[in-house]
């Protein structure tokens, strides 16, 4: 933990300074590094001296919590519906639940994730009787945000998947569900794989909007900091800093993901 804080305070120092340096055109430089290394020293005494890097921590854990769950819940719902809406509609029940979709797939994409959090917490649990802790909502709120997302980041995976490969799953006596679960999703999620990341990317960031419901996260972590301090400048240049080694790191795992599904597939092809 201390480690961790002593690494994090030198990044921030570094960014602040620069960025201390760059904005003030024409200033006096000395009167610069004064006010500075004034407002570093508030950071680092709530941030390390009064133990605020706990704070960010829980936010941080909370932030990927809701993301890495909303995405995993968004896969499950948004295969599901991708494989509902390309269903042929030739029965009664395939266009019901097309329907169905439709609306959901609409609700949530027509909606700011802001108004859905606030009728999934303020709204829809006290009209059901329910008591969940906002975390919870959080994540399956976003869940079902990312479904509908991914929906239809699946549904043109889907469609891009050669129409040969479900005839012939079909020619070896598969069902249609075996046959688009086997063979045509998994083709699916590699040609869709970059598109997940940045859905994932995406998730990451809109957490920022829990505050709303009252979940800790990593925005609610350094505005207490900026607020404890009077200073906001040092706290929100690092929450951006922690935002931007996030999507660093989420980057270049799906790079690392891409890189083995190609010489998967190039080893495949040699055989």
């Amino acid at each position: 933990m201390k480690r961790f804080a002593a690494i994090f305070c030198v990044a921030v120092l570094l960014a602040a300074m620069l960025t201390g340096i760059v904005s003030a055109k024409g200033a006096d430089s000395g009167l610069l590094l004064a006010g500075g290394n004034g407002k570093i020293d508030r950071f680092l005494r709530i941030f390390v001296d009064e133990g605020g890097y706990l704070q960010v921590l829980r936010g941080l854990k909370n932030t990927m919590l809701i993301a890495v769950f909303g995405l995993a819940i968004g896969i499950v719902l948004g295969t599901l519906v991708a494989a509902v809406r390309v269903m042929p509609k030739y029965k009664r029940l395939p266009r019901l639940l097309n329907r169905i979709c439709s609306v959901y797939v609409g609700f949530f994409r027509g909606t700011p994730i802001v108004v859905q959090l606030l009728l999934g917490y303020y709204v829809l649990l006290p009209a059901l009787g329910l008591n969940y802790p906002a975390l919870y909502v959080c994540i399956a709120v976003f869940g079902l945000n990312s479904g509908a997302y991914v929906s239809e980041i699946m549904r043109g995976g889907i469609a891009s998947v050669d129409i040969g490969q479900m005839e012939a799953g079909r020619a070896l006596g598969l069902s249609y569900s075996a046959a688009m679960l086997h063979i045509v999703i998994p083709q699916a999620v590699k040609n869709i794989l970059p598109t997940l990341g940045n859905e994932f990317i995406s998730l990451i960031k809109e957490t920022s909007v829990v505050s709303f419901v009252g979940t800790l996260d990593i925005y609610v972590a350094f505005n207490a900091i900026g607020t404890n301090s009077y200073e906001f400048m040092v706290p929100y240049l690092a929450m951006a800093l922690i935002y931007i080694v996030l999507v660093a790191a989420v980057t270049a795992l799906v790079r690392l993901m891409e890189r083995r599904l190609a010489r998967s597939d190039r080893n495949i092809s040699s055989h």
